[in-house]
């Protein structure tokens, strides 16, 4: 199994102020770029997942601040699963700048996985085990 490295992103000019600070709401965005391009790097996309009926809303994001980020800056989000139940998990973000190499900004997001016509919770190891298999493959038993 090879590691996941990142996802690699440069702040969009759009996305800053007038001073060239990015804005405190694209950081939540960021996130889920992030998150869909580790389920991208698992073979498992969002796409995929949908087509099979479940769908994984956010229960709750945070998002703590350490230092701004500016327009131009080369940043890497690094994602890590903090727990895995099999109906819930979530995720923990770091935000670092590559130019300076410092911690810009942290996360969280908690996420389910609910059928998408009943609108109720479903365990992936019971009703998909062979989604099940590549999340364990991933992150391990949490």
């Amino acid at each position: 199994m090879t590691n996941y490295l990142g996802y690699q992103r440069k702040p969009h000019y759009y996305e800053t102020d007038q001073m060239g600070i990015v804005h405190h709401s694209n950081y939540i965005r960021w996130f889920e770029e992030a998150r869909a391009d580790l389920l991208d790097f698992m073979d498992l996309p969002y796409h995929t997942i949908e087509e099979a009926g479940i769908i994984i809303p956010v229960l709750d994001v945070s998002c703590q601040y350490k230092g701004m980020v500016h327009y131009g800056d080369q940043l890497t989000i690094q994602v890590y699963v903090e727990q895995y139940t099999g109906t819930r998990f979530q995720f923990r973000y770091e935000i670092i700048n590559e130019q300076t190499k410092k911690l810009v900004t942290t996360g969280t997001s908690s996420h389910c996985f609910l059928d998408q016509v009943r609108q109720r919770p479903l365990s992936l190891k019971r009703s998909y085990p062979e989604f099940h298999a590549r999340f364990i493959e991933q992150f391990g038993e949490k």
